[in-house]
């Protein structure tokens, strides 16, 4: 599924996230202030990665992205890539079996696991927070 936002010319405004993502505008700010709140020196980044995907939205520390962030209309993902140490502390964490099971049955890669959640409400913010507080940590 693609980004709402497809135009390679410029980058999504404030007014244009918040009408693509109506109800879930409020999560993602929160999600984006948690992560930067964590790690100050954190930055924030639209990215256009292609005709095939649109914008996205990162947030970075130093030398990686800690969370993308993915919009949909009316919706949007989150999708962050953990090491084998981080899935090891995800997997003892009190985070819910069903994010569990996602990132068990993630493809493994050189640079991890990566997993991508749907945030259509605020049901899925607690494991969010859990998933980055861990990515900074490690």
């Amino acid at each position: 599924m693609q980004s709402v936002f497809m135009n390679k010319e410029t980058a999504p405004t404030e007014s244009e996230l918040a009408a693509a993502l109506g109800a879930t505008r409020d999560i993602w700010q929160e999600i984006v202030d948690y992560t930067t709140g964590l790690y100050p020196r954190a930055t924030t980044k639209w990215n256009y990665s292609g005709s095939k995907y649109g914008w996205s939205f990162r947030v970075s520390d130093a030398k990686r992205v800690l969370v993308y962030m993915l919009p949909r209309s009316g919706f949007f993902k989150v999708s962050m890539v953990f090491g084998q140490k981080a899935t090891e502390q995800i997997l003892r964490n009190d985070i819910s079996e069903d994010t569990k099971a996602k990132l068990r049955e993630a493809k493994v890669y050189a640079e991890g696991r990566g997993i991508r959640l749907e945030i259509r409400d605020d049901a899925m913010i607690c494991d969010v927070k859990k998933l980055i507080a861990i990515k900074v940590s490690n």
